[in-house]
């Protein structure tokens, strides 16, 4: 008789070990970016990039970055990483949550967090973002009521980021808020002012509708009597002054 070949374990259905708990999985997560972290990097934060915090390892973003991939998605694990008060871990937050299962009530918790522009930018740029449109616009409109530095740059570091990344939804929101931006413009603290100007900016470029708004508002905030919106006027009107801006927005508008 003939004997059977043994299956090769190629093509053996191999049971796959089950996930560790998410707090379990932080715990080695935390160990690894202690791993990956530097004397060097967490000295230079402060003086080189501005970032302040008591709570860094000192690791590259590039390599939290890569940490992130090699991890993929996962909505519980970034609600611990969360809660450790890292400044990597907070960062890799950003980049392992699933978009689609972040909530108002995060978000609000999240920016009631944010104690410098890294964590402020990064969690905005790479998560808020991706929330359903109507959601981030209320909270652009909530956060920057807020008295907290971070947490009103938050709100324009969020409309920035929906306005250069966002590719369905219409002027209409962005129209109005150029009245928060010019609100806000007045505003001296350092962080809410860059963010300011980026939103403007960011939104000038969507069309050429929002461009001739934003130039206008641009030019009215260049002309204040305040130190800190002439300021944002006039980084938005050299930006949106630029050749390369004018070119972006007629290709957009094809």
């Amino acid at each position: 008789m003939r004997r059977k070949k043994k299956p090769s374990r190629d093509n053996q259905t191999l049971k796959k070990e089950p996930r560790r708990s998410p707090r379990v999985e932080a715990g080695a997560v935390l160990a690894s970016l202690k791993r990956l972290a530097s004397k060097k990097t967490r000295e230079e934060m402060g003086p080189r990039y501005g970032v302040h915090t008591d709570r860094a390892f000192g690791v590259p973003v590039g390599k939290i970055q890569q940490l992130g991939k090699r991890l993929g998605r996962s909505h519980e694990l970034a609600a611990e990483l969360w809660k450790s008060g890292w400044y990597e871990a907070r960062m890799l937050a950003a980049f392992v949550d699933e978009p689609l299962r972040v909530t108002p009530a995060q978000m609000d918790r999240w920016c009631r967090d944010f104690d410098n522009w890294g964590i402020c930018d990064t969690v905005c740029f790479k998560l808020f973002d991706q929330v359903p449109a109507a959601i981030a616009f209320r909270k652009v409109g909530q956060w920057s009521r807020e008295k907290g530095e971070f947490q009103k740059r938050a709100a324009f570091a969020l409309l920035a980021c929906v306005a250069l990344h966002d590719k369905t939804t219409g002027d209409a929101p962005f129209v109005r808020s150029l009245s928060l931006i010019e609100r806000a413009a007045t505003d001296e603290r350092n962080f809410v002012k860059k963010a300011v100007s980026w939103a403007l900016r960011s939104i000038g470029q969507r069309s050429s509708k929002l461009h001739t708004l934003a130039m206008a508002t641009s030019k009215r905030l260049a002309a204040s009597s305040t130190a800190a919106a002439r300021w944002v006027g006039k980084d938005a009107l050299r930006d949106l002054s630029r050749p390369a801006a004018e070119r972006r927005i007629q290709s957009r508008d094809r």
